[in-house]
């Protein structure tokens, strides 16, 4: 992993990382289960068995896609995300770290695996989309990878791939990074649970405080929202 100091640019992951929504997760996908008759989980299995392609994920929790196909289940999730897409919130020192990131001449982006139109109302409402020279997206529901986003969008940035940091939750995000040939660090405060980031081999932070402490930023204590 390169300095701190030689990045230019970052790339970050969404729902985990900059947005505190793995409860969400949980709850929404909880009335799902009970929908079902599946059983239901908690925080630490969601973080246990969360993943992508997103339809594995499905099977671990139950889903037989013989009896209820993928889509009809998955659609399900995205419409009760979708009416609770509000509930969460952007973690305190998001916005402030962005900024005095924005600074220090190191700009930003989103690589998500969330919908597009989805991720554009969130980054809107949160009156965070500013922050960033590119809000990248699926143009569907079903998260399968985000890999070939990336892969286009660090040829898009036109930049020394040694000068960009890719920054997520998942072990997924350290899969993209790795396509795209930059450097990656992941945050254990999201949807997957620390010892899956760390057998990936990346740098792991807790939190959002470290990271502005890698870069040498002071973050004022209160909440930015």
């Amino acid at each position: 992993m390169n300095s701190p100091a030689q990045y230019k640019h970052i790339i970050w992951d969404w729902n985990g990382t900059l947005l505190n929504d793995g409860w969400l997760f949980v709850e929404v996908m909880n009335t799902v289960l009970i929908r079902h008759e599946l059983e239901t989980i908690t925080l630490d299995r969601y973080r246990e068995i969360f993943g992508f392609p997103v339809k594995d994920y499905y099977k671990k929790l139950g889903f037989d896609f013989e009896k209820v196909p993928f889509e009809e289940s998955g659609i399900e999730f995205i419409k009760g995300y979708e009416n609770r897409r509000y509930d969460a919130e952007l973690y305190p020192q998001a916005i402030l770290l962005l900024t005095e990131l924005c600074k220090k001449g190191i700009s930003n982006s989103i690589l998500s695996a969330q919908h597009q139109t989805l991720l554009n109302d969130l980054t809107n409402h949160y009156k965070i989309s500013n922050q960033f020279t590119g809000i990248i997206g699926l143009d569907n529901h079903y998260a399968h990878s985000k890999i070939e986003n990336g892969i286009k969008w660090v040829k898009q940035l036109d930049m020394n791939p040694q000068e960009i940091l890719m920054i997520g939750d998942t072990d997924h995000d350290f899969e993209v990074a790795a396509a795209m040939g930059v450097d990656c660090i992941l945050l254990s405060h999201g949807h997957h649970c620390i010892s899956r980031l760390q057998s990936t081999g990346a740098k792991v932070y807790s939190n959002l405080s470290e990271i502005s402490d890698l870069f040498n930023i002071e973050l004022n204590t209160y909440n930015q929202n």
